[in-house]
């Protein structure tokens, strides 16, 4: 059983980073704020990066259920969430983009996003409303903090006043960056889990089979334990570099990992911290490079 935790979708892009606007050109390229940027693979020429296309290349795959988080280069894709959960509610679960402002409806969502790296205002305790309202409607909370220990200590005051509440910390703690074994500390805390939606964005450089990102997962584990791990892709960014499977076939060829932590990373945790039901393993068909 395997489950992403990190993936993004949406209809149109439509989003900003620095002030500058973020938008599709074709060929699954965007203008990145003034700068060209491979945005997604190039086969998708017009921009779509649809709930189809990827339920495809889960079922390709052999991934069971993804969790669709948020980006503010993106845009706010609240809407075409809400209908991508309708058409396949058993193995989507999205989360609304908190914008620094209150979320007028949160029906229909299962969790809450937070882009805490790209706030205007980085204080995360003047931000406690998203927290307040998934603590209250029993949602969980997906962030990516900024990088290192930044915000951790924000982050620790708001665990301890929301202890029951769910929360996923993001890109497996800026893993690359300096101090960001502070952000896996985080998850000493009982309901906070880390997820690795982009270990194979932060090392890149390095590439397939990503020895460093396997040595990192290790160290986090010796740190928080292998029961707080889930695994992510950052779909489908990262698809420019690797295929989807690649994002996790890392894991699976590893002989620094046991199977049964394996099995935890790759979905077990995911489905005691998501909460998903009634899965099946999606059937393996043989492709046509197989004898």
């Amino acid at each position: 059983m395997i489950i992403d935790a990190h993936a993004h979708l949406w209809a149109k892009q439509d989003g900003i980073v620095n002030g500058k606007p973020v938008y599709d050109i074709g060929g699954g390229k965007s203008d990145f704020g003034g700068e060209i940027r491979q945005m997604m693979p190039a086969y998708m020429t017009d921009g779509v990066n649809s709930a189809e296309r990827f339920i495809a290349n889960m079922d390709y795959a052999g991934v069971s259920a993804t969790v669709i988080t948020q980006e503010y280069i993106d845009g706010n894709q609240d809407s075409y969430l809400l209908k991508a959960k309708a058409k396949y509610p058993d193995r989507i679960k999205i989360c609304a983009l908190y914008e620094e402002k209150e979320m007028a409806d949160l029906e229909g969502f299962d969790g809450i996003k937070i882009c805490a790296s790209r706030l205007e205002d980085k204080n995360l305790l003047n931000h406690l409303y998203p927290f307040e309202k998934a603590s209250e409607k029993g949602m969980f909370i997906s962030i990516d903090l900024a990088d290192g220990d930044e915000q951790t200590a924000q982050m620790q005051e708001i665990i301890d006043r929301f202890p029951d509440l769910k929360i996923a910390i993001g890109h497996f703690g800026m893993v690359t960056r300096e101090d960001w074994l502070e952000q896996i500390k985080l998850a000493k805390n009982k309901n906070v889990f880390v997820e690795s939606g982009g270990i194979t964005w932060l090392f890149n450089s390095e590439f397939y089979p990503y020895p460093s990102a396997v040595r990192a997962i290790k160290q986090a584990a010796e740190i928080a334990g292998f029961d707080k791990l889930m695994w992510g892709s950052d779909y489908p960014r990262t698809m420019t570099a690797i295929t989807y499977k690649m994002s996790y076939d890392f894991i699976v060829k590893s002989k620094e990992i046991s199977e049964e932590d394996k099995a935890l990373f790759l979905g077990e945790n995911a489905v005691k911290f998501y909460g998903f039901e009634n899965l099946t393993v999606p059937e393996r068909i043989r492709n046509m490079v197989e004898d």
